[in-house]
């Protein structure tokens, strides 16, 4: 069998991407979904390389605007994971002040989470889901996704930041995100099984290229 490669220069492979997904996935047949909707599925199946996302992410009415919102406001954003916050774009964040954070390595928070017998992710979340918050993005953790819904329950029953939720498992992932749904009225997820960093990551990237259209 010969390998047919597609001829392409570098700059042009992400584009071409972009092409070929919105192409197969032909959103413009799916009444359900407007434009920002499709180009945050779209950007977390390039991500991925699934279509399937196209099918179980959940976007609660008014969740992409409030997390432009809180973007162009220069709030941060709290990450589970140092993978989620590594794959956020730092250089496009940075133009509205704004700073992924993410505090789950810190010795603190180690010696909290032991001593209350709980995750790191958890631990941080609680900590540090302040008024400075406007995106919480767990890609990995049910822990800490079941504890933002708990603390922005509890803390900002008003104005609550955006949670991406998103974290992969087999083991509360899936419940977790359900609980999300049932409890929150601003998320982004994907329920079941799928999810992950990258695809946390991908959600706030795509975000933040809406918030500069």
């Amino acid at each position: 069998m010969t390998v047919q490669l597609t001829k392409i220069s570098a700059g042009d492979i992400e584009a071409e991407s972009f092409r070929i997904i919105e192409s197969e996935f032909n959103y413009t047949k799916r009444a359900e979904l407007d434009y920002p909707t499709f180009k945050v599925i779209q950007r977390v199946i390039h991500a991925t390389g699934d279509f399937a996302f196209g099918d179980n992410m959940r976007f609660a009415s008014g969740a992409i605007a409030r997390g432009i919102e809180n973007l162009k406001a220069g709030k941060n954003i709290l990450t589970d994971v140092t993978m989620v916050a590594s794959g956020i774009s730092k250089p496009t964040l940075s133009r509205w002040g704004g700073q992924a954070i993410c505090k789950v390595a810190d010795p603190e928070i180690a010696a909290q989470a032991k001593k209350l017998g709980k995750t790191r992710s958890e631990t941080a979340i609680n900590e540090l889901l302040d008024e400075s918050i406007g995106i919480v993005a767990i890609g990995n953790a049910p822990t800490a996704l079941v504890e933002a819904v708990r603390v922005v329950k509890e803390r900002f029953p008003i104005n609550p930041p955006l949670i991406i939720g998103v974290p992969v498992g087999f083991v509360n992932a899936p419940e977790s995100k359900d609980l999300l749904v049932d409890e929150n009225n601003c998320y982004i997820t994907a329920l079941g099984r799928k999810g992950g960093s990258p695809v946390a990551a991908a959600i706030v990237n795509a975000l933040m290229k809406l918030a500069m259209e």
